[in-house]
């Protein structure tokens, strides 16, 4: 199933909200929209890739510690393979933006987070006060583009929630939490290894001047000093290898270009940087790197947040993040999704959205196959 999701999510980070709703919420029912907005708030305030942390939890709630890695590896690893590859060939493949199929591929994202949003809203903000929660949430976001301010909507609409909203009567219902307890003595020293390896690694860069140890002190500070995912850490990337002098310029512009083009996580891109600065053995250490305190913040704070869930007090302002996460994607349905996926290209590619909306949500075609159909539907007509 995550292989499935990382070979079609399309359309950036936000987008994948809408991609992990509808095959684990609608499909596959592993939990329930309520569930999910909490998971997702957590991971939305956790430094990382927030889908791939929600992965993450769902992998070790379903299957262990080997689901974890499972979910993990088959939603990256499409995407991680493609941008190696782009390394070996950057002049070979040229320039992605423009083609058909990406194009398509941009449609179909609009048309899955519209169903998104529309499913959310009715289940999260069903009332005036959590509509204007969400609204206003959606309202800074679009004044005020920073991946900052969208960890920062997401936390005003908790503190509305507290102050405005009335705690919900009933107890949250057996469906609606997320059953994982990661035991203390695993918890604990994932949070001390997470901070550990955050100040050790540039000492010991520092001290034994190994390439190696470089790599991983740049890929997981990427990883464990950005909020909001995805685009947040490009900045940073090109701080650590472009400004220091790894990369050339072109070769970092080109490969952010194809990591546009592809499905699952922006954060694969350091895929493409490992592979540009050391070959294969650099790029799986900088996927590792990157990756690493995401996976460790997740085991280290997703059973302490079960627990908050519990608390009346806590759930009001639950109430009030996850109106602020439909807001939020809400924003995103306009910008970047719209505007990339049809303003910028024209109005056959709003045909192919309104056809893919129709496709899933009245014919029930799973996602996937919406996605590669409207693929093949862009190469051929835009």
């Amino acid at each position: 199933m995550f292989l499935r999701l990382g070979l079609t999510s399309f359309g950036g980070p936000v987008a994948h909200i809408a991609y992990f709703r509808e095959a684990l919420v609608e499909r596959r029912r592993w939990l329930t929209d309520k569930a999910y907005a909490d998971l997702m708030a957590l991971c939305q305030f956790l430094p990382g890739p927030a889908s791939s942390q929600v992965g993450m939890a769902l992998g070790l709630q379903r299957a262990g510690w080997g689901g974890l890695f499972a979910a993990w590896f088959a939603f990256t690893m499409p995407s991680v393979l493609l941008m190696v590859a782009f390394a070996y060939g950057v002049a070979w493949a040229g320039d992605l933006s423009d083609a058909g199929w990406i194009h398509g591929l941009k449609a179909a994202a609009v048309a899955v987070v519209a169903h998104a949003v529309m499913g959310m809203a009715r289940t999260m903000t069903p009332d005036a006060p959590r509509a204007t929660i969400a609204a206003l949430a959606a309202i800074i976001v679009l004044l005020v583009p920073s991946p900052f301010v969208l960890v920062a909507a997401i936390a005003v609409s908790g503190l509305i929630g507290l102050i405005w909203l009335r705690p919900p009567q009933e107890q949250p219902s057996e469906a609606d939490t997320f059953p994982l307890r990661v035991p203390k003595r695993v918890a604990i020293p994932c949070l001390v290894a997470f901070f550990a390896l955050l100040a050790g690694l540039p000492v010991l860069a520092a001290a034994t001047g190994n390439e190696a140890a470089s790599l991983a002190d740049t890929f997981y500070r990427a990883g464990a000093l950005v909020f909001g995912g995805g685009h947040v850490v490009l900045p940073l990337l090109e701080t650590e290898t472009v400004q220091t002098g790894m990369l050339e310029p072109d070769v970092f512009l080109a490969g952010y270009g194809a990591a546009q083009a592809v499905p699952g996580p922006l954060f694969t891109f350091s895929g493409f940087l490992g592979a540009s600065a050391a070959g294969i053995p650099g790029a799986a250490l900088a996927v590792l790197a990157i990756f690493l305190p995401g996976g460790l913040l997740v085991v280290g704070c997703v059973s302490f947040w079960e627990r908050l869930r519990s608390n009346q007090t806590a759930r009001k302002a639950l109430l009030g993040f996850n109106a602020g996460v439909v807001g939020v994607l809400a924003a995103a349905f306009y910008t970047p999704v719209f505007t990339a996926g049809i303003i910028d290209v024209g109005i056959e590619a709003l045909a192919v959205a309104i056809a893919a909306f129709i496709a899933l949500t009245s014919w029930r075609v799973p996602a996937w196959a919406v996605v590669l159909a409207a693929g093949v539907l862009g190469a051929v007509v835009l």
